[in-house]
């Protein structure tokens, strides 16, 4: 049984349906002030009211935004910093996937922004917090897509062709790399950082996905996937999440498989050059100088690896520019 949270204030991005809500609802059933996030205002205050009455807390508070929009994101931390002094666990569960490729507001790619640069935005601007409330945890949702794609560092806004799954995979990825990197700059912190996969489930993204968005394989056994994804329910997909936000057992940088388990995710999860191209590509696309990014101790690097990263960047351009063009009508992006 996991410990009792009360005192504890936890946010929930993608709070207000599928595996966000049923994390939600397991904080708050262990006592904790539960922060959920929703793009739809009513939809958010049916959530909130049904999760208070599910949990018997009513500690359960609503923010809007819509975490496609870097804008609102930094609002939304505004917000919440109004809102609660202290912040002991932060679940990064929202991410889009598109049909189609489209751009945000900002001229990111939307997958991208909402699967990536979101969370870790939301992570540095709410740093502070969590730094006031240690021990405190950072959980960043992943997917097992990660290990079928690899990063296009040359192409990340996915300019070059667009495959939905493929793109949102790849985003998974950068976020898994940028998690790895994050943990070890708040090693020794008292802030623990944890990555968990949810496993394959029926929520409105996978309800939403169609044989378009994946690779050829995959279409030839979409039936067969739809079964797999109605027979896991987001209340068992969200077990990770809870055991990431709340086991005293885990050790920061950790992976969690879908039963919750301590686990290895792919191997270029692990390419320490990778993290940290992934950690200077996300403080150069959200525009925030590297010395001030999410304000993190730097360990001491081999000056080999320094060097080779050095060397790296000056070869390839690194980091490519954000482009701006007319899109395609974007397909639904939902909550993970």
């Amino acid at each position: 049984m996991s410990a009792r949270l009360d005192g504890k204030v936890a946010l929930v991005t993608g709070g207000t349906g599928g595996i966000g809500r049923q994390t939600a609802l397991g904080l708050a059933k262990l006592g904790a002030t539960v922060v959920v996030v929703g793009r739809d205002r009513a939809r958010g205050e049916a959530a909130v009211d049904a999760l208070r009455r599910e949990s018997g807390n009513p500690r359960v508070e609503l923010l809007t935004a819509d975490l496609t929009s870097l804008d609102e994101v930094r609002a939304l931390a505004e917000r919440f910093g109004a809102m609660h002094a202290r912040l002991d666990i932060l679940v990064n569960n929202f991410a889009g996937m598109y049909a189609e490729r489209a751009e945000t507001a900002d001229g990111l790619e939307a997958t991208l922004a909402a699967t990536h640069l979101s969370p870790a935005l939301l992570t540095h601007l709410l740093l502070p917090r969590l730094r006031a409330s240690v021990p405190a945890r950072i959980v960043n949702v992943g997917s097992g897509v990660h290990r079928c794609v690899g990063v296009r560092w040359d192409d990340l806004q996915a300019r070059g062709g667009y495959r939905g799954l493929d793109v949102y995979g790849r985003a998974k990825l950068l976020n898994l790399m940028w998690t790895y990197e994050l943990a070890r700059r708040l090693r020794g912190t008292g802030i623990t950082v944890v990555a968990a996969d949810p496993g394959s489930a029926w929520t409105p993204m996978t309800e939403a996905m169609t044989p378009a968005m994946m690779p050829l394989p995959l279409r030839l056994v979409w039936p067969l996937l739809r079964r797999v994804q109605r027979g896991q329910t987001a209340e068992a997909a969200a077990r990770s999440s809870l055991v990431a936000a709340t086991s005293r057992e885990l050790v920061s940088g950790a992976w969690l498989d879908p039963r919750g388990h301590a686990a290895r995710s792919s191997k270029a999860s692990h390419d320490g050059e990778a993290a940290l191209r992934a950690w200077e590509t996300t403080a150069e696309l959200l525009g925030i100088p590297l010395e001030q990014f999410a304000a993190t101790r730097i360990a001491r690097r081999p000056a080999a690896q320094k060097a080779a990263s050095r060397s790296r960047v000056a070869r390839s351009g690194w980091p490519g520019a954000v482009y701006r063009e007319d899109s395609a009508a974007p397909g639904k992006a939902t909550a993970a």
